[in-house]
């Protein structure tokens, strides 16, 4: 069950022209929001910060791992391999990207030096995990899922792989970690989130109270409760593991889609709405929304991560990625 192949490919090394930032006519206030395009029909998709500086970002359409400097807005692509269509990334403890590898049903690392590509491919009976996002654990295990109905964990050093059902069955999509260590997924399909126990494997489904929500992706905060984009319901909801307790808050406006989910350094709370083609900020404390509507409509950011002072994501429906950076206290 466990075996590891690799791959290693050059990158394709296209090095965009330096990309014109403009300053979006949406709020501003102590936020600042900006925009930088890429390769048109890439399909920009999951975002990571990098130490660097740099932003990688996931080609699912062209099959390729972007890196994006902003400060000048140029960026260049990595050739994942052949049918490839990466869907998440983020940072490991070697300070490498790692990508969930869907259209090659692997674990791609991506060598930040040399752009050399190393593919952990998934046991051959998990034929299409159709995979989705990961996270590493405080002992550098890569946990990920799969929407197929799979969850499961890689070592990187050793290259073991084990895939574990989830528990019920098709859906399983976001992930995170809490600071003391615990693993939680959401399933969309499911309509619940999930608790992992790292030593067994094993999950524990947690009922969310609103039917047939659509828990899309989570996000631990600095005090471990985690936050849930509820995609068919259009709530953002906060479930706190120590009392059990849930809440639940409705983003503005008619329609609201909530799709994805971050919690930044200072515990404010940004999704993504594609009824009203935003990003959304929400601070749990005053329980107001800040909206930040794309000057581009069918902008469908699908993902949202970030760093101190800048929260980031990318417009799958018009190939750029956003940043809205706090410039003052809000």
């Amino acid at each position: 069950m466990n075996r590891r192949q690799f791959l290693g490919t050059a990158a394709i090394g296209i090095l965009a022209a330096p990309a014109l930032l403009r300053r979006a006519a949406a709020q501003e206030g102590p936020f600042r929001v900006k925009y930088y395009p890429v390769a048109a029909g890439m399909g920009s998709r999951d975002t990571t910060p990098a130490p660097d500086g740099t932003i990688w970002f996931c080609g699912q359409r062209n099959g390729t791992l972007g890196r994006l400097d902003p400060r000048d807005g140029s960026y260049k692509l990595v050739d994942l391999g052949k049918g490839a269509a990466p869907h998440g990334v983020i940072i490991g403890p070697d300070g490498a990207p790692w990508v969930t590898e869907g259209g090659q049903n692997a674990i791609a690392r991506v060598d930040p030096a040399d752009h050399k590509v190393t593919l952990f491919r998934l046991p051959e009976k998990e034929a299409y995990a159709n995979l989705n996002t990961a996270v590493f654990d405080k002992n550098g295990i890569y946990w990920f899922t799969g929407q197929s109905g799979i969850y499961g964990r890689l070592d990187p050093k050793s290259g073991d792989m084990t895939v574990f059902k989830s528990p019920r069955g098709r859906g399983t999509y976001g992930m995170t970690i809490t600071p003391k260590g615990d693993i939680w997924y959401a399933s969309l399909a499911g309509n619940h989130i999930a608790k992992i126990d790292p030593a067994t494997g094993n999950a524990t489904v947690v009922e969310p109270p609103t039917p047939s929500q659509g828990a899309r992706r989570v996000w631990s905060d600095s005090k471990g409760r985690i936050w849930v984009s509820e995609w068919n319901s259009g709530n953002v909801s906060v479930h706190d593991p120590a009392d059990g307790s849930w809440k639940a808050w409705k983003l503005p406006g008619s329609n609201p889609r909530t799709y994805a989910v971050y919690v930044d350094d200072k515990d404010k709370v940004w999704l993504t709405d594609f009824g009203a083609n935003a990003i959304v900020r929400f601070d749990p404390v005053t329980e107001k929304f800040n909206a930040f509507p794309s000057d581009k409509a069918g902008a469908n950011v699908r993902q949202l991560d970030g760093r101190p002072g800048e929260t980031w994501g990318g417009e799958s429906g018009n190939d750029r990625l956003v940043m809205i950076q706090t410039v003052a206290p809000a």
